[in-house]
């Protein structure tokens, strides 16, 4: 027999919610008052939902092979992404060998650069990609990990991110990562609130647990350094995302500025290869923190993981579940992963992706065990209504 064939490739959006942890209900840490690069406009200080972060929606893709196994990827694109994978992106990838993964890759790349290279593009490219790994695992009897070279560890130590690190720690977490609530624009009070939150925290867990401040793109040079230096006697491990992601440079000042102890992390929002070039380069990031559904899929995560190796520095990607820990457990210079408190007050351990995914692993004891089986090792739940809206 053959090597199987693309027969078709299809986009899903997800009706209601569902797999899109920005979508949440009013009242869960994830959107409350956050610091962001809105927040210096008052009126969508309190939310992040009230700019639009939960806009786009999920994203499934599923790609069919001919001998009728399926393979399915999941990423932030709603319907601009339906109708990329569909419109565009299917004409590549239909009649295909499932195995030509890098060819398909660089053709995906090269035929959208006109108006991608990073954002919504680059994301539902990632769909297509993770899609085709999940599928190849089908075909193979495999698990991804297996076919990234085998696992270089036994399982994933996790730290956790979310509103409460003291509850973390008491789960067996190795640290805790607490969203940034103030930024510039609310000047010194927030500044001596974000120090006092610190300092509470610091007092509950003790000195040896890890905590750490995601700033999600929402500091200046100024304040980001001020922040490092105040915090510092805190024991802060690292300072994450401090500034926007284009700001290369800016990264690179403030890594000059910063504690030499404290890392500076960054990347979630980072694409491709040349962008993590000019992070490591130019930005001097310590750990960069790739997204899989955003930065390119697996087959670029792998060469990003490459180029940081060569860098000296850690790849510790953005919390994205399966996706992620196949990767994790095959890569020397990924020692630990984040994971994503899904429960409104962080005080308990759920699915990162639920509702979407039906068998997903969860830490127990701060510690995950990656499923053997093929794939990802994840379903689609079916009780889920998905739309195809641009079913070509």
């Amino acid at each position: 027999m053959g090597v199987p064939r693309i027969r078709q490739v299809r986009a899903y959006t997800v009706r209601g919610g569902g797999g899109d942890y920005h979508d949440q209900a009013s009242g869960h840490w994830i959107d409350d008052h956050i610091a962001t690069p809105m927040a210096r406009y008052p009126q969508y200080r309190g939310s992040r939902q009230s700019f639009g972060i939960n806009v786009l929606g999920t994203l499934v893709v599923q790609v069919e092979a001919d001998d009728g196994a399926v393979g399915f990827g999941v990423t932030v694109g709603g319907e601009i992404g339906a109708w990329i994978v569909e419109r565009h992106l299917a004409r590549l990838l239909e009649g295909q060998p499932v195995t030509d993964v890098e060819k398909l890759w660089d053709q995906m790349y090269r035929a959208t650069i006109h108006y991608g290279r990073k954002g919504v593009v680059l994301n539902a490219i990632s769909g297509v990609d993770l899609a085709l790994w999940d599928l190849l695992g089908q075909i193979r009897q495999e698990p991804v990990y297996a076919m990234l070279g085998g696992a270089v560890r036994d399982e994933l130590v996790c730290y956790a991110t979310g509103p409460r690190p003291d509850l973390a720690q008491k789960m067996g977490f190795i640290g805790g990562k607490l969203p940034l609530k103030h930024g510039p624009a609310e000047g010194e009070e927030g500044l001596r609130a974000n120090l006092a939150a610190l300092a509470e925290m610091r007092q509950r867990v003790g000195e040896d647990f890890w905590l750490m401040w995601d700033c999600w793109m929402s500091l200046d040079l100024d304040y980001a350094t001020r922040l490092a230096h105040a915090a510092d006697g805190l024991g802060l491990r690292w300072i994450e995302e401090p500034l926007l992601p284009d700001d290369y440079w800016g990264h690179g000042e403030l890594r000059r500025r910063m504690p030499p102890r404290m890392l500076l992390t960054a990347g979630e929002h980072e694409a491709t290869r040349w962008g993590f070039r000019l992070l490591l380069e130019l930005g001097q990031v310590d750990i960069v923190q790739p997204d899989v559904g955003w930065c390119g899929g697996i087959t670029e995560l792998l060469r990003i993981a490459a180029l940081a190796d060569s860098h000296g520095k850690a790849v510790v990607p953005h919390a994205s579940s399966v996706y992620s820990y196949h990767f994790v457990l095959t890569r020397p210079n990924s020692p630990f992963t984040e994971f994503l408190m899904m429960h409104p007050d962080g005080s308990e351990v759920v699915p990162m992706m639920h509702p979407l995914l039906l068998d997903e692993p969860i830490p127990i004891g701060g510690r995950i065990r990656v499923p053997d089986r093929p794939g990802f090792g994840v379903r689609l739940n079916p009780e889920l209504a998905l739309s195809r809206p641009y079913d070509h």
